[in-house]
């Protein structure tokens, strides 16, 4: 068990040393990583990962019963302290390759990102290289273009200026109409005072007839 367990344990060093530093083996051991993690890779791992916990966790049950055994006896037995220390050996080393699992996925993970950041700014600067050439190209189109901007912002200043008056004539007239309208209404005003005073002319003219008439 230990021995397996040391192994382990370097053959991971050894993998993260290949992945920190670039060496011809660094694009080997990523594409196989590559394919470690597709398919059925994962399901294995986890596998794996979830078997050394769970034998981390009988070691360290054990260490916690060897304790309490010295605890309640008192006296500290030869075996139980080789037992003791086994365990705890066992404990320390498969923590320790947890945790080496746990950086050379995360290493990897990391390294991906990075080549894929890397591809995306090169197609960036390609792409920038490519629209600074269209750009020192398009110098003449860029000149006729600048000119056409020119006279529509004149046209528009124009326009601006003409819609201003027309503004101003819009005021004046709305003024008109209202004033217009005011004396409209004093007219109509006017007419029904007038048609009034005819109506009672009338019949006061009515009344007159009517008393020559009986007269």
């Amino acid at each position: 068990m230990l021995q397996l367990l040391y192994t382990a344990i370097f053959s991971e060093m050894l993998l993260i040393l290949t992945l920190v530093f670039k060496t011809p083996l660094r694009k080997l051991v990523i594409i196989s990583l590559d394919r470690v993690k597709r398919g059925r890779g994962p399901i294995v791992v986890s596998t794996v990962g979830a078997t050394l916990v769970v034998v981390l966790s009988s070691s360290l049950y054990s260490m916690a019963k060897i304790q309490q055994r010295i605890l309640e006896a008192g006296i500290l037995n030869p075996t139980d302290q080789v037992l003791m220390s086994n365990h705890m050996l066992e404990a320390s080393l498969m923590g320790f390759l947890l945790f080496l699992s746990l950086m050379i996925d995360r290493l990897h993970h990391y390294i991906r990102e990075l080549r894929l950041l890397r591809k995306a700014m090169e197609a960036i600067k390609k792409q920038s290289r490519s629209f600074e050439d269209d750009k020192n190209g398009n110098t003449e189109e860029l000149k006729a273009l600048t000119e056409e901007i020119a006279t529509l912002k004149s046209k528009i200043k124009k326009l601006e200026s003409e819609c201003e008056t027309k503004g101003h004539e819009a005021k004046s007239l709305e003024t008109e109409v209202e004033a217009h309208k005011k004396q409209s209404e004093g007219f109509l005003m006017e007419y029904d005072r007038l048609l009034e005073d005819n109506q009672s002319l009338r019949s006061q003219l009515q009344a007159l007839e009517s008393s020559l008439q009986s007269s």
